[in-house]
């Protein structure tokens, strides 16, 4: 939504055409990028046997983003449109009939909240409103840079109860009860639409792209280049700049028909003083998370991939991990602020850094 992305994973994607034994590879690859939804930037490498048919499927990706953007948008209202906006509107005052794709995506945040730490919270916006106006502040006037005070962000806490997110499945209405709360789907609407585009894309016969939507990552398939049997995924440095040429990458990944998430303190962020102010803010001190500079997460639901990205990086390191070893399918890598990285056994199995290559060793 309204908020700057730094693209923090950079795609490792080599431009072979021609197979081991010289003959040409029927699939070619092409790359498009767009700009208009999620207020990021959006880009897909793919293999089509035609930039025709290449074509087709970005422009179907692209405007399925355009629509769950204006579905999941938390600052506009669009005629004839039920979103975030629309239900946050309506607090206290009555529920609002939604699509599915809101339904869903709400139903899914209320249920994964269950499911972790009770940390990564959608009913949360009346606290990150407050630290969204003053970044915003510290944006248009760095001297007039500063903390909210504790005392408002307490008595914001306490419209942030999730349970008060009453949703009818039956017939397709979210009513926030309290008058005073609102809904911000930032920590999972970006993954979750990801998601959804890259399932139909795949359904439409789409069979071999990679989808970086502000740098988080949704692969589809193998490069049909007739040699790699992976996707290469870079992983930023978090005390370097983004640069194009690869420069500021900490590691290298490679996988197949999997999401790959990060969570850190540079990306949206102002200084207060020589102190960094991020965007993450965890919900028991009401202060930016302190744990890690970043993590990246790896698992293939796109959605969970940005719910857990979350979690992770709102959690002390034990903690943590514990966690992500009870996932099934979840690998992560953390890095700490000075310098330390740690992943896990299987993050270590996909890692250029531990052996791992795109080619299939088996």
């Amino acid at each position: 939504m309204k908020k700057t992305i730094i693209i923090v994973l950079l795609l490792s994607l080599m431009s072979g055409v021609v197979s081991g034994c010289g003959l040409k590879v029927e699939y070619e690859k092409y790359t498009d990028t767009f700009f208009d939804s999620f207020d990021t930037i959006t880009q897909i490498v793919g293999y089509a046997r035609t930039e025709e048919e290449f074509m087709e499927y970005t422009a179907m990706m692209h405007d399925r983003m355009l629509e769950l953007h204006r579905l999941y948008d938390k600052y506009n209202n669009y005629d004839g449109l039920n979103n975030i906006k629309t239900i946050n509107d309506m607090a206290g005052k009555e529920p609002v009939v939604v699509e599915k794709e809101l339904l869903d995506l709400i139903v899914f945040s209320k249920e994964m909240y269950e499911k972790t730490s009770h940390r990564t919270n959608i009913a949360f916006g009346a606290v990150l409103s407050i630290w969204s106006e003053y970044r915003e502040e510290a944006e248009s006037d760095p001297t007039k840079a500063k903390i909210p005070p504790i005392e408002i962000l307490e008595e914001a806490r306490k419209h942030t109860d999730i349970n008060k997110v009453i949703v009818d499945t039956e017939n397709s209405t979210v009513f926030l009860e309290d008058p005073r709360m609102s809904l911000d789907v930032g920590a999972v609407a970006k993954g979750f639409a990801a998601e959804i585009v890259a399932r139909e894309a795949k359904e439409a016969g789409f069979e071999s792209f990679i989808m970086s939507a502000g740098g988080n990552i949704r692969a589809v398939g193998k490069p049909l280049d007739g040699e790699r049997d992976r996707w290469g995924v870079g992983i930023q440095n978090p005390d370097k700049d983004v640069f194009g040429d690869g420069s500021n990458t900490l590691e290298t990944i490679f996988v197949n028909d999997a999401s790959v998430v990060s969570s850190g303190d540079y990306q949206r962020y102002y200084m207060v003083g020589d102190q960094r102010i991020h965007h993450i803010i965890d919900p028991e001190t009401l202060m930016p998370a302190a744990h890690y500079r970043a993590v990246n997460v790896v698992i293939g639901d796109s959605g969970l991939a940005d719910f857990y990205s979350t979690e992770v990086f709102l959690l002390p390191y034990e903690q943590s991990r514990t966690f992500v070893e009870s996932v099934d399918g979840l690998e992560a890598i953390w890095v700490f602020a000075d310098g330390r990285v740690e992943m896990t056994d299987g993050f270590k199995r996909i890692a250029l850094s531990q052996g791992a290559s795109a080619i299939d060793k088996k």
